[in-house]
């Protein structure tokens, strides 16, 4: 294995951290918000449930971002350089501001420019990209929907309950939610990194001539993602737990079952999705069960658009960076 190879794998070890870092708001913020657990504690939680996710998922994620999102023939270590700059250079921007958006949608963005600044348009699987774009569309729907249908469901169970009841019940149950979409979390992000280890692995001959992923790539990765989570995206913190909307430990249940559900299926289906998406519209559909005007619109707005804007800038970053590598 050479010092260049070696190195890319450093440097997406450390893109999963970021994601572990950056997403991490995404996995406490709501139980935070309802003060269920100290921030401290919130995140080793959700840090410990993120690296014992690869005992509960597959591998599917991982071979749709290997094989799915560009040619694998065309990849080599500029691709991945130019992929992962990208991919950081945009998590770290999107952080300062404090935006929740997504590192697998800034990762698939990498991927992409880094391809059209080799090849051009021939080489990208168009089937594995578009169907990557439609979720960044539906994930927060689906994530809506599951978040309002849980909160209907325990709203109506619980409707003669006195509130101390339900919130002391669920300050129990949000633990176990939020452990569910930690694991959720793990499952589906962790293997974006996974992937493009293993790519550079196979474009360098490491893997023999059968693409697979390697036992110590999935730990180093979940190693990684869960030690970024424990040092926490403050920033984004507040944005995801009380600028869209005002949360009760009933809602933060209601909202992470909504968007851990979303997670399990999707990482069954090998669809990378957006954790950020996901219970981002699971948090608005729980708050808009109060009442519409319960949820930040214009702060939802502000989010979706940087959710819009992320494989775009993502891609930018990265084809310059691609262009800077091979100048050098």
């Amino acid at each position: 294995m050479t010092l260049t190879v070696l190195f890319l794998i450093m440097l997406a070890l450390i893109f999963d951290f970021l994601n572990g870092f950056h997403d991490s708001a995404n996995s406490i913020a709501t139980i935070v918000s309802t003060r269920v657990l100290s921030p401290r504690y919130a995140v080793i939680w959700a840090a410990f449930f993120n690296f014992i996710a690869f005992l509960f998922f597959g591998l599917h994620v991982a071979t749709t971002i290997g094989k799915g999102i560009i040619d694998i023939s065309i990849i080599d270590n500029g691709i991945i350089f130019g992929t992962l700059a990208g991919a950081c250079g945009w998590n770290l921007i999107t952080w300062y501001f404090g935006l929740p958006t997504s590192s697998s949608h800034a990762l698939i963005g990498g991927m992409i420019g880094a391809a059209l600044a080799k090849t051009g348009p021939a080489s990208l699987v168009w089937s594995g990209i578009l169907k990557t774009v439609a979720f960044i569309f539906i994930s927060p729907v689906v994530g809506l929907i599951l978040g309002l249908s849980f909160g209907v469901l325990v709203y109506w169970l619980f409707r003669r309950s006195a509130p101390m009841k339900v919130d002391h019940i669920f300050r129990k149950g949000q633990l176990i939610s939020a452990a569910l979409y930690s694991l959720g979390h793990g499952g589906n992000d962790a293997q974006k990194t996974m992937g493009i280890i293993a790519s550079l692995l196979f474009s360098a001959g490491l893997l023999g001539e059968k693409f697979h992923v390697p036992l110590w790539v999935v730990l180093s990765c979940h190693a990684a993602i869960a030690l970024g989570t424990i040092f926490g995206g403050w920033r984004i913190v507040k944005t995801m737990g009380q600028k869209v909307a005002k949360l009760k430990p009933v809602d933060g249940f209601c909202a992470e079952s909504g968007a851990a559900v979303t997670l399990f299926v999707t990482s069954a289906l090998g669809i990378p999705i957006s954790t950020t998406h996901t219970i981002t519209g699971a948090i608005m559909g729980v708050g808009s069960l109060k009442r519409l005007s319960a949820v930040r619109w214009g702060v939802a707005g502000r989010i979706v658009w940087a959710w819009i804007i992320t494989i775009p800038c993502a891609a930018v970053i990265s084809a310059l960076a691609y262009v800077l590598a091979r100048a050098f």
